[in-house]
């Protein structure tokens, strides 16, 4: 395994062009202006405004997620083409809509979540952010 050095990005960005998106934190302290999102069992806070794209995350008991995704915070990326690039790759939680537009899956690396995430096209036929 090649080692990267201090200055280079992760292979993920510099190789395969994954783009990061957000910082999801598991807390259990409600928040001031967080939003519940029924579907999910969750409640977040943060992701709006943060300029850093921290998004502060707490889980009902009904929520049905994994655990490790409950306590474990995750750091997301926008891929090119979620189905590719969750091949090989051990899958947490299977792809799902969460909200319009939208394409999520979750995965476990070294023992941590990572959130892989594709959004539908543009009429220009450009993905957000191209």
């Amino acid at each position: 395994m090649k080692r990267r050095k201090d200055h280079e990005l992760p292979p993920v960005i510099a190789e395969l062009g994954w783009q990061y998106h957000h910082l999801g934190i598991p807390h259990t302290t409600p928040r001031r202006d967080e939003r519940h999102l029924d579907a999910l069992g969750v409640y977040v806070q943060g992701f709006d405004t943060s300029p850093y794209g921290v998004e502060w995350m707490r889980f009902e008991p009904h929520c049905r997620v994994p655990e490790i995704v409950r306590t474990v915070p995750h750091v997301a990326f926008v891929v090119p083409d979620l189905d590719a690039a969750l091949e090989g790759r051990h899958v947490l939680i299977e792809p799902n809509k969460p909200s319009a537009g939208a394409r999520v899956a979750f995965i476990l690396h070294d023992g941590a979540p990572v959130e892989l995430m594709e959004f539908a096209r543009s009429r220009t036929g450009r993905k957000p952010g191209k």
